[in-house]
């Protein structure tokens, strides 16, 4: 029997994301600007494609083959000539829609492989049965044996992501070990070269290691360009090794990103938006971050657009070291209503900043101002779609020129709605008023969490000219009482320093800000919310930390003895801290369900929040800060791995607990994406239906025109590659 945890169930929620209003109230000029950024973000979310796994590429060309000749009402005949039968069918409808949502065969939120729920020899005779076969019967047949094992297997390795034996990763080949990332580590920090758009190849010559790093990039040469300045690219030694710098992946992709960047420029509202598309439109053609950096200078300075977006190689969850970024571009309409909050919230920040519990020399010399829009996306192109972002994620830029705040509206509507009956580890005292304040509450979290979470903080930082951005003398450790003695120097960064747990060590360090600072009576008045009222938003806010820390059981593999997802190891963290602060604040408990299978109860006791778990939330957070200010790379793992460890022992059974928790998981909500469309002089938006197979068809009428020019040039792309994972 295989484990339901890599199975997508058929009733899981499918919702479309609702951008119509928002769409219609643009100027034609500004639909134009935002159907070629959204162009620009489909074209370089397929990168995410060869990013996930070896064979998530080709899968997707399967699917798109069978689907663009036959939708799926269409195909179900034909399934039911293979032998399928009508919940079969909707399984591998399912699986099909997960695989776009997710972009890959892996969870984008957990990081987990998921196969289809049926028979492989079904799914098989489905394909042999389609139109796409019988047009076309040889390359159906090569795609088919070129994905169709690894499509159904759950080797252990290929269960989830990770790097080495601990599971698949397409950021390093297959011969590199943490040891390697490392090293590749130590050598991009020597040359100033950020990892955030590379992947790591490893081979030997002449008896030495040899690795290439290979930047993502339009332009496949890799002597220097016309218009790029000096060349990383080259052959160097370093500590016994070969390095090569070399450009050209996803060459393809990157190509078409640039093109419809510069298509996006000649709508651009003003001068910084031309700016910024320049320089992005460098970034790809180069492979350039600085250029990358360069155009999110602009975009920090384009202030309260109508048309708000932002593209790259951004986030670095899914990198196994927690250094690359995978491919991710969203293009929104600002919700005009709901940010006049934000603003508010933006505005009041310095009055709130030194309410967090550290010194103010742990606290940035200046708060840049930042916009904070609530937007409704039109497209998110990536594997998965957040609540709210924070972004640049370049240290230097966010410490000393700024940064921006988005809540993502419409997907916050439809993304955390919940049923009382799917409802798992809380009192039925406490279902109704969860189900009742989850939504604000949880809009006060993302508002506190993106901009006083993310955006505080100090990095105590001595640069290549020996100069410190700290007085090195005077300030104190507030944990010890005596002086700094580490630091970040030269291009050390918060990632490359703290590598493998930076990015849940910091969204755990947003979720704290976001808890400690809903305590504050003006920042729930900010949000509408005063009296009672506001004591039950602090309550259930409070309550739905506690429950995602056990619900973030699921994430973690015992086998490994690792997270597959930062968020949700963040917030099981922040359960054991407020489970060690004793004095009742809050009680876990094992029990029977009605259903007679273990189940398990979570309750706060609100008496004690602003009391109990105020005090242990502050001493958490204090150290948090100070650690990640000092560049305390060992006490900052000592602390986090010490609460992110899942054992038997001790006062609660978390393994135990963790099975629990997958016998009564509910799958992740995906989201169906409308296309936009150039009409004559206008732009149409076209949207589906939420389900399975208004999913289905958002991608296959999504790269309608060139559909075949784009799928030969990622078999092409996977096929270079091939061999690197063995």
């Amino acid at each position: 029997m295989v484990d339901s945890q890599y199975f997508l169930p058929n009733d899981i929620g499918i919702s479309a994301l609702d951008c119509t209003e928002a769409f219609r109230l643009l100027s034609p000029r500004e639909k134009l600007y935002a159907h070629y950024l959204s162009r620009s973000a489909w074209y370089g979310g397929l990168a995410v494609l060869l990013q996930t796994s070896p064979e998530s590429a080709s899968i997707f060309v399967l699917l798109q083959r069978l689907f663009r000749k036959q939708p799926p009402a269409q195909l179900e005949s034909m399934a039911t000539a293979a032998g399928l039968s009508p919940e079969e069918y909707q399984a591998f409808l399912v699986y099909a829609a997960g695989l776009y949502a997710n972009m890959g065969n892996y969870k984008s939120f957990g990081d987990t492989k998921f196969i289809p729920n049926l028979p492989k020899e079904k799914l098989k005779d489905l394909v042999w049965q389609s139109q796409a076969f019988q047009d076309s019967p040889s390359e159906m047949e090569a795609l088919w044996d070129s994905c169709s094992t690894l499509l159904f297997s759950l080797e252990d390795q290929q269960k989830q992501l990770g790097l080495g034996d601990k599971g698949i990763t397409t950021y390093f080949s297959g011969n590199c070990c943490l040891e390697d990332a490392e090293l590749a580590q130590k050598f991009l920090d020597s040359k100033n070269l950020s990892a955030y758009n590379t992947r790591l190849f490893k081979n030997k010559s002449e008896g030495k290691p040899n690795y290439e790093v290979r930047l993502a990039s339009a332009v496949q040469k890799d002597c220097a360009v016309d218009g790029e300045g000096e060349t990383r690219c080259g052959r160097y030694d370093f500590e016994d090794c070969v390095f090569t710098v070399s450009r050209g992946d996803y060459a393809y992709l990157m190509k078409k990103v640039s093109e419809n960047l510069e298509k996006a420029k000649d709508h651009a509202a003003n001068e910084n938006q031309k700016r910024m598309l320049e320089e992005y439109a460098r970034s790809f053609t180069f492979g350039s971050i600085e250029a990358h950096k360069e155009g999110s200078r602009f975009w920090i300075k384009d202030k309260g657009p109508i048309v708000e977006s932002y593209i790259g190689f951004i986030e670095s969850y899914r990198d196994p070291f927690g250094s690359r970024g995978e491919f991710e571009g969203f293009v929104a309409v600002v919700n005009k209503a709901m940010s006049e909050r934000f603003a508010k919230l933006v505005s009041s920040a310095e009055v709130l900043l030194p309410e967090l519990p550290w010194p103010k020399d742990f606290e940035k010399d200046r708060f840049l101002l930042p916009d904070f829009t609530s937007l409704d996306v039109l497209t998110f192109a990536g594997s998965g779609i957040p609540a709210g972002i924070n972004i640049p994620n370049y240290d230097d830029i966010r410490q000393s020129e700024g940064f921006k705040n988005v809540s993502l509206g419409n997907v916050l509507a439809v993304a955390y709605a919940t049923q009382k009956d799917k409802l798992t580890f809380l009192d039925e005292e406490d279902k109704d008023m969860y189900i009742k304040w989850k939504g604000p509450s949880f809009e006060v979290q993302v508002g506190l969490h993106e901009l006083l979470g993310h955006g505080s903080g100090k990095l105590f930082v001595q640069d290549e000219k020996g100069t410190f951005n700290f007085e090195q003398d005077n300030v104190r450790n507030p944990e010890t009482g005596e002086q700094i003695t580490t630091w970040y120097k030269g291009n050390e960064t918060w990632d490359s320093k703290f590598s493998t747990i930076s990015c849940s060590y910091e969204e755990c360090r947003a979720e704290c800000v976001g808890l400690y600072l809903c305590l504050n009576k003006h920042v729930l008045s900010i949000f509408g919310h005063e009296g009672e009222d506001a004591e039950e938003v602090v309550y259930i806010n409070w309550l739905n930390m506690v429950r995602a820390g056990l619900l973030g059981l699921e994430f973690y593999t015992p086998e490994s003895k690792s997270w597959r997802q930062a968020h949700m190891q963040a917030r099981f963290v922040i359960l054991r801290v407020l489970l060690e602060a004793g004095d009742g604040l809050v009680t876990l408990k094992e029990s029977t369900g009605k259903d007679g299978c273990p189940d398990a109860l979570i309750t706060l006791d609100r008496s004690k929040v602003h009391t109990v778990g105020k005090a242990a939330i502050e001493r958490f957070l204090c150290k948090l800060q100070v650690i990640k200010s000092t560049a305390d790379v060992e006490g900052g793992r000592a602390l986090y791995e010490g609460y992110s460890a899942v054992s038997d022992t001790g006062s609660h059974n978390f393994l135990r607990l963790r099975e629990t928790v997958l016998l009564r998981k509910e799958a992740r909500k995906m989201f169906v994406q409308a296309n936009t469309r150039v009409k004559g002089e206008s732009v149409e938006l076209v949207e589906y239906e939420g389900s399975a197979a208004g999913l289905i068809r958002s991608f296959t009428e999504r790269f309608a025109d060139d559909a075949e020019e784009v799928e030969a040039h990622l078999l092409e792309l996977n096929k270079r590659d091939a061999p690197c994972w063995c």
